[in-house]
């Protein structure tokens, strides 16, 4: 998508963050910057009456319109060729960013903030966005090693193959080496003698790490021809994904990783590997949906 980059502003030091990282992707892409706050003032259940706050043109919509500017001060001053256009946009940030995200190449988000935002990555808002957002989701986590690769989290599932695309093209834009981690691990795989039976767990070692290099090799497949000038490792570990990629993320420049699969990625929206991700990573996370790259 040839749509700019969106970013979602709250004031915090994580969305200004945010703001400084999707400046820069914005500049790669060659595309403008859209800097979005959602004003929550109309969603908000106030009693009849005056209230301290002002009305909706008061000062509730002068910090957030300070709030805009900050971030988009913050934005031209690491990219000052990229356009930059913002806009204070009434509604929650749920509703507002998944409207934004139609017409963008990328939605970039802080991990923390303040208000309806902070809660982005904790619960039902992280998992519907993530879910039902139109293009790639950036989470800006620790600096990244802006001279380490991009990571990229393979599972080998259909689905997934939207996140190998955006990596591909994220190393090019980046001028970066690409690093594809698959993990794999034995408790995967049982065999039993028959219903009866005690569920005794057997484990095809030799098997199993054959069928894990060939879910690498097929990901990677046809990709390194149409991006020659990415250098791409395969990586291959016998270890559990959650620990894998957090660690792994210690040297990366951003994590690529898709919203569905299966195998280690089986709860990548809903369980475990998704939240140690999105919280535990070193490096920005990108969440990618098939169909929207």
């Amino acid at each position: 998508m040839s749509g700019p980059v969106v970013v979602g502003v709250d004031g915090s030091a994580s969305s200004l963050a945010a703001a400084e990282l999707a400046a820069r992707e914005a500049r790669m892409r060659g595309v403008g910057l859209r800097v979005v706050h959602a004003f929550i003032w109309p969603g908000m259940h106030a009693p009849p009456g005056p209230s301290p706050l002002g009305p909706v043109g008061g000062e509730l919509r002068k910090l957030a319109e300070r709030t805009v500017a900050e971030a988009v001060g913050r934005a031209r001053t690491v990219a000052p060729e990229v356009e930059v256009a913002h806009a204070v946009i009434g509604g929650e940030p749920l509703s507002v960013l998944e409207v934004q995200s139609r017409t963008a190449a990328l939605v970039v988000v802080g991990s923390r903030g303040l208000g309806t935002f902070g809660a982005l990555l904790l619960g039902s808002t992280a998992v519907h966005l993530t879910a039902h957002g139109r293009c790639p989701l950036m989470v800006v986590r620790d600096r990244p090693n802006p001279s380490g690769p991009v990571l990229l989290g393979v599972d080998g599932s259909p689905a997934g193959e939207a996140a190998v695309d955006f990596a591909f093209a994220e190393a090019s834009l980046r001028g970066a080496d690409l690093v594809a981690l698959h993990a794999w691990s034995t408790w995967t795989e049982r065999a039993y003698s028959g219903p009866g039976d005690p569920p005794t767990v057997l484990y095809d070692v030799d098997r199993l790490r054959d069928e894990a290099e060939r879910v690498l090799a097929e990901a990677l497949s046809g990709r390194q021809m149409k991006y020659p000038d990415v250098t791409a490792h395969r990586r291959l570990l016998h270890a559990r994904t959650r620990p894998a990629l957090i660690k792994a993320s210690e040297d990366a420049q951003l994590l690529v990783v898709g919203a569905r699969g299966h195998g280690g990625f089986a709860g990548l929206l809903l369980g475990s590997v998704s939240q140690a991700v999105l919280h535990h990573a070193h490096c920005p996370v990108t969440v990618v949906r098939p169909g929207v790259t």
